[in-house]
């Protein structure tokens, strides 16, 4: 960001705090400096909750200039329940009786009043393929659709798409290079228009486009083509052999968008979409305001395709506070329904739930893992105006004794014991799930001693790291005990935290964002987001780093470069037999692990606090939380 638009912000911002500027005026001025929406969240925080509305102005206002960062949804990735059908095997399906729609074919829609939903991290952005966090998928989730979703079974299940294709019913080729999809038909945008497969291929072209450098490239990047066969039938074309078919439009990186009203703002101008902000949906729920980095705030689509639902008629997606805060707001005060993503320390969880009684804490098995990231990169050694570029080396993890000294000193039973509980393990791998994926060969120790002798044989003698991760007590916590560790080698060590609507922002012109990685290590959770984890895996490639060049848009954030990574990850995206599949992947999950690239701490679980009276919420492995909200009712 230049210096000039720097003053302009800075103006801005002390006029917001003096009252001069409300949020309509923030907004318009936001638009015309091309602003990011992490920055035009800021301000408008400064101008405190006026009550004016400005809903009609955040369509206006595009996101600015903003990068797009790693496919994965890297915070709290969305999960799925232990699904064991990696791919090149039958798919999972549901048959017609089991689907959605027939579920809810009964009663009517609406009536239920308002559902409150509190994120602790505050969503930023609506469109998921320019999204990082996954409290900016689950905001977009809420108004817009997949082909389909897994459920708690590991089972897909269909949205728009009419049926779930498969090997029986000759929609996926037996060669792998093809899949048929058949869409859901009389489906409504918000807006009234028809959706089509047309905007199914448009979705792909947007996603495709180098230069919108969507977070979810690595998903759609195995397609050649997508050809529209009809209104209501696409055939994605693929480059070669793809076990992983299911991938692109499905889940939370397979949301769809309106061709009608992206079409003028695919690759450059991507980012300077209004309906980044304000988006126009097919699902149960449509945005009436959106205050980014605040409140999203949805009321019920009376012209949605599932009859009788939703039954909800509005939801305000809450974000921002802590996990301790909103957890306590379901449980004990009863000024929330569904508060996401608990990551609060056992004995303050059990005593909310005992002086409670309004709600409960409800696990679901999880994908992802708490870990460290280590920067293979210089920090410290500017680049034509970067840092940590991965023409650099970090002048102690370029040696690898060294990261396996930082690995041996964290105590993974004691955080998992006082900081987890129930909703974590301790664990040696960066995969860990699919059961089939799961490396048999991996173990962890805690050693201080041993930890001391690899440095000492690797000429380090101490130095000072910076230690970060987003603001949240129990990461803070964990921080600290690994602190204490490190301490005790010689290392200086700065523990910084950031807030999450930044540290998971998709801000380029922010240097405090997980994918600048301008620190020694960094901490956070990631897993994949489907069964079958190849584009989870991109995270590792020598051609996916993140770096100036690339807006820090790509997966690699560790800056770690190993061809033979690359050699093992190329094989398994055309790879059709399910036991050469467990082999490559145990064997790229091992690499990750014992090159120390990213440090494994807690396998998680999914654990959300629930009010008492919310029923028809399905926690699957690989979703967002709201995936079936749709589903979702109140039963007193």
């Amino acid at each position: 960001m230049s210096n000039e638009r720097l003053t302009d912000v800075e103006r801005m911002r002390t006029d917001a705090l003096a009252g001069t500027l409300d949020r309509r005026q923030v907004l318009k001025r936001g638009m015309a400096l091309g602003l990011s929406a992490p920055i035009i969240a800021g301000l408008l925080a400064a101008c405190g909750d006026d009550d004016e509305d400005v809903v009609g102005d955040v369509e206006d206002v595009g996101t600015g200039a903003d990068a797009t960062t790693p496919a994965e949804a890297d915070e709290e990735t969305p999960e799925m329940e232990d699904a064991e059908t990696p791919a090149g095997e039958e798919t999972p399906e549901m048959d017609d009786a089991e689907t959605p729609e027939s579920e809810g074919a009964s009663g009517s829609a609406g009536g239920g009043g308002l559902l409150r939903l509190l994120w602790w991290q505050a969503p930023t952005i609506l469109n998921p393929h320019l999204a990082q966090g996954t409290k900016d998928f689950d905001a977009s989730q809420v108004c817009l659709e997949p082909l389909a979703n897994y459920n708690s079974s590991g089972e897909l299940v269909p949205f728009l798409a009419a049926e779930i294709p498969s090997l029986e019913n000759g929609d996926v080729a037996e060669d792998g290079l093809s899949v048929t999809w058949r869409l859901r038909e009389n489906v409504k945008w918000h807006d009234g228009e028809d959706f089509t497969a047309d905007d199914v291929a448009f979705t792909f072209d947007f996603v495709a486009n180098e230069e919108t450098t969507a977070t979810t490239f690595a998903v759609y990047d195995p397609i050649e083509s997508v050809d529209v066969v009809d209104d209501h039938t696409v055939t994605l074309n693929f480059k070669q052999p793809t076990p992983a078919w299911y991938d692109p439009y499905v889940g939370p990186n397979g949301m769809i968008l309106p061709e009608h009203v992206f079409a003028d703002h695919v690759g450059a101008e991507a980012r300077s979409a209004p309906a980044n902000l304000m988006p126009i949906g097919t699902g149960p729920f449509m945005v009436r305001e959106f205050r980014p980095a605040d409140v999203v705030l949805y009321d019920r689509f009376e012209d949605y395709w599932d009859d009788g639902k939703p039954y909800f008629d509005s939801v305000e997606l809450k974000g921002g506070g802590d996990s301790d805060t909103v957890a306590r707001s379901v449980i004990q005060t009863g000024e929330g329904d569904y508060a996401w993503n608990i990551q609060s320390q056992p004995e303050i969880l059990a005593q909310m739930e005992e002086e409670g009684g309004l709600g409960e804490i409800v696990s679901t098995p999880g994908s992802s893992a708490e870990r460290i990231m280590v920067n293979f990169a210089n920090p410290n050694e500017e680049v034509d105006g970067a840092f940590s570029e991965p023409s650099t080396q970090h002048p102690i993890f370029q040696h690898k004794k060294a990261r396996n000294a930082i690995a041996l000193a964290i105590q993974r039973d004691l955080i998992a014991e006082q900081l987890y509980g129930d909703g974590g393990v301790a664990t040696s791998n960066n995969l860990n799930v699919p059961p089939a994926f799961v490396s048999p060969n991996t173990s962890w120790e805690y050693d201080l001693e041993q930890a001391q002798a690899l440095l000492d044989e690797a000429g380090v003698a101490g130095g000072n790291l910076v230690y970060q991760t987003s603001i949240n007590a129990v990461r803070q916590r964990t921080q600290e005990i690994i602190k204490q560790s490190l301490e005790q080698l010689g290392f200086t060590v700065e523990l910084k935290t950031v807030e999450a609507s930044i540290f998971f922002s998709s801000d380029a012109g922010n240097p405090d964002t997980a994918s600048h990685f301008y620190a020694d290590l960094e901490m956070y959770t990631n897993g994949p987001s489907s069964p079958y984890p190849i584009a989870w895996a991109e995270r590792y490639r020598t051609d996916s780093i993140a770096q100036k060049s690339n807006n820090w848009s790509e997966n690699n954030i560790t800056r770690y470069n190993n061809p033979e990574f690359d050699v093992l990850h190329d094989q398994a995206q055309t790879e059709l037999d399910p036991e050469i599949q467990a082999e490559l992947f145990i064997a790229m999950n091992d690499m990750s692990v014992m090159d120390f690239v990213e440090i494994p701490i807690i396998h998680r679980s999914s654990v959300a606090a629930v009010v008492n009276t919310l029923t028809g919420y399905n926690g699957a492995t690989f979703m967002s939380d709201v995936w079936d909200i749709k589903d979702w009712r109140r039963e007193e």
